[in-house]
C-alpha cells in the first residue's frame, strides 16, 4: 500500500492584475508551507500582516464571489487561485495578497495552473489526510432549486448541471472525472456575467474591474437602447444594436458549455476550503457560491465528528498478511495472538482484523452474564498490529522482535462483545530511530473507534 504524500510549492509565484470589485491594481503570491499547514491567506498591505484561515467558516458573502473575513479583515474573489492549488494537488500553500482581493486576471485559474507547473511540485513526509466518502451527504436550497450531492467513490470528481433561464443560453452539464484533466478541460475556463446582472452589480459597487479581457459578457435580454449604451461606455466597448442578441465582443468561446465548466471551477475552489481533499462523487444541480459554502461547512461539521474514519474492510480481498504469516513474524500464540489478519500495510500505517467469537477463553471469566472483551486486550491487539508495522521497516522481520516501552493517551469509548468484528489501524508518529518507533493505534467496530492509544516501542534483535 502506497502512501500519498502531503504537497506544497518548490518555490514562490506572483501574479499581478486588476481587482474584478475594486478595480485595484494587485499582486498575489504563492508561497510553499510546511505540513499541515493547509490554506492560509495574508494581507501584506495591512499592519502586522494578519493571517485568515481558508477555511468555509470565515466565508462572509457569497454575493459575486466568495469572501473571506477574519474580524474587519477581508479577502475576495479567491475561488479561482483555491480551485487550482486543490485540483493541482497542494495541500500546503501561504498565500500573500497586497489588496482586499485576489486580482481576477483572465476570469479563469490557467495561469494559476501555469504559474504551478513553472515552480514545480514538492512532495512532504506526512501523509496526505484524505477524508473517504462513506455515505451519500446532500444538502439542497429550496429557494433557489440549487442541490449539492455528494457520493462514495475511490476517487475525486464533479459533475455541475446548470439552467441559467435563459432562452438564448440552454441547460448544461460539465463533468471532471479527474483532478488529472483539471489543467486542460476546466481551468481555461472563463467567468461570465449576464447583461441583467451588470447594473446591480455595479449599483452595489462590484466589478470596478471588470472587462472584456477576464468575463464573457452575455447579452440575452432586449434592453433599452439608452441603457445598453450605458452598458457599452462601462465596458469600454462600441455601442451595439439593442435588438441584436448574443455575446458582447469577446473572444470566442472555448467549449459550448465553457460557463458550466467555469461553474465547476468555482465548485472547487469553494470545496477547498473544507480542508481536506476528498475521495467522493460531487454532482452539483444549479450550483453557486452560497450553496457551494453551504455544502463545504456541512463537509466540516461531517468530518469533525468522524476525525478518525474506520479501514476499508472488504472480506473478499486476499490478505496482505493471514495468519500462518502473523505467527511466523510474532512471537504470539493462541489465545494470546489477536490479530487474524493484515489487510493493508504501508511504509507508515498498518491495517488489520480480528474477529471476536464468544469461544475466546477471556469471556468465560469476563463477564459470564455479559461479556465484554478487557480493554487491555484490545490494547494489545493494537500493539501486535503495531508490532507488525514495525517489522516491516527492516530487512528479515523473522529475526527481530518488537517490544513496548510505552503506551499513553488510552481510551476506551465503546464495549467489545462477541461478534464483533475488529479492525485496528495504527499509523507511525514518527520514523524509527535507533531502533524506537512512535505509534498512534485505533481500533474500530463498524466506523466507530471503539479505543485508541500511543505506542512507543522497541525493535531488539533476537538471540
Amino acid at each position: 500500500m502506497d502512501t500519498v504524500k502531503q504537497t506544497t510549492l518548490k518555490g514562490s509565484f506572483s501574479l499581478f492584475g486588476k481587482g474584478l470589485h475594486t478595480g485595484l491594481h494587485l499582486t498575489v503570491t504563492f508561497n510553499p508551507a510546511p505540513e499541515n499547514h493547509g490554506y492560509k491567506i495574508q494581507r501584506i498591505d495591512l499592519e502586522g500582516h494578519p493571517i485568515i484561515d481558508a477555511i468555509a467558516e470565515k466565508v462572509s458573502d457569497t454575493q459575486r464571489g466568495t469572501v473571506l473575513s477574519s474580524g474587519d479583515i477581508r479577502v475576495s474573489t479567491i475561488e479561482h487561485g483555491m480551485a487550482a492549488l486543490y485540483a493541482m494537488g497542494i495541500d500546503n500553500c501561504l498565500i500573500q495578497v497586497n489588496g482586499p482581493e485576489f486580482p481576477i486576471l483572465d476570469g479563469s485559474a490557467m495561469q494559476y495552473v501555469e504559474k504551478i507547473n513553472e515552480v514545480g511540485i514538492q512532495e512532504q513526509n506526512a501523509p496526505k489526510n484524505y477524508y473517504v466518502i462513506r455515505k451519500k451527504i446532500e444538502i439542497k436550497d429550496e429557494k433557489t432549486g440549487s442541490c449539492i450531492t455528494i457520493l462514495p467513490d475511490e476517487e475525486f470528481s464533479i459533475t455541475a448541471m446548470c439552467s441559467f433561464e435563459s432562452k438564448f443560453i440552454n441547460s448544461q452539464f460539465a463533468t471532471l472525472d479527474s483532478t488529472n484533466n483539471f489543467a486542460k478541460e476546466i481551468a481555461p475556463a472563463r467567468t461570465f456575467v449576464f447583461v441583467r446582472d451588470i447594473v446591480p452589480l455595479l449599483e452595489a459597487n462590484l466589478i470596478k474591474g471588470g472587462d472584456l479581457d477576464n468575463a464573457i459578457v452575455i447579452y440575452e435580454r432586449e434592453v433599452e437602447q439608452e441603457k445598453l449604451d450605458q452598458l457599452a461606455d462601462v465596458l469600454k466597448v462600441p455601442h451595439m444594436d439593442a435588438k441584436k442578441i448574443g455575446y458582447i465582443q469577446h473572444r470566442p468561446l472555448m467549449w459550448e458549455n465553457e460557463c458550466t465548466r467555469h461553474k465547476l471551477l468555482d465548485i472547487i475552489g469553494d470545496m477547498a476550503l473544507i480542508g481536506r481533499p476528498l475521495k467522493g462523487r460531487i454532482i452539483a444541480t444549479r450550483p453557486g457560491h452560497t450553496v457551494n459554502n453551504k455544502f463545504a461547512r456541512l463537509m466540516r461539521k461531517e468530518i469533525k465528528q468522524h476525525m478518525v474514519q474506520a479501514p476499508i474492510y472488504d472480506p473478499n480481498e486476499a490478505p496482505i498478511m493471514d495468519n500462518i504469516r502473523i505467527r511466523e513474524l510474532l512471537p504470539h500464540r493462541y489465545p494470546m495472538q489477536l490479530v487474524d489478519k493484515i489487510t493493508a500495510i504501508g511504509p507508515t500505517s498498518i491495517t488489520g482484523v480480528k474477529n471476536v467469537t464468544s469461544n475466546e477463553p477471556f469471556f468465560v471469566g469476563h463477564f459470564p452474564q455479559e461479556p465484554v472483551m478487557p480493554g487491555v486486550l484490545q490494547i494489545e491487539a493494537m500493539a501486535q498490529c503495531g508490532g507488525l508495522l514495525v517489522l516491516n521497516q527492516v530487512e528479515e522481520p523473522e529475526r527481530w522482535s518488537t517490544y513496548f516501552l510505552g503506551i499513553t493517551d488510552v481510551k476506551f469509548r465503546q464495549k467489545v462483545v462477541p461478534g464483533d468484528t475488529l479492525l485496528f489501524r495504527v499509523e507511525l508518529l514518527h520514523p524509527v530511530r535507533h531502533g524506537i518507533s512512535s505509534m498512534k493505534g485505533y481500533m474500530f467496530v463498524g466506523d466507530k473507534v471503539v479505543s485508541e492509544a500511543t505506542f512507543t516501542a522497541q525493535i531488539v534483535k533476537n538471540k
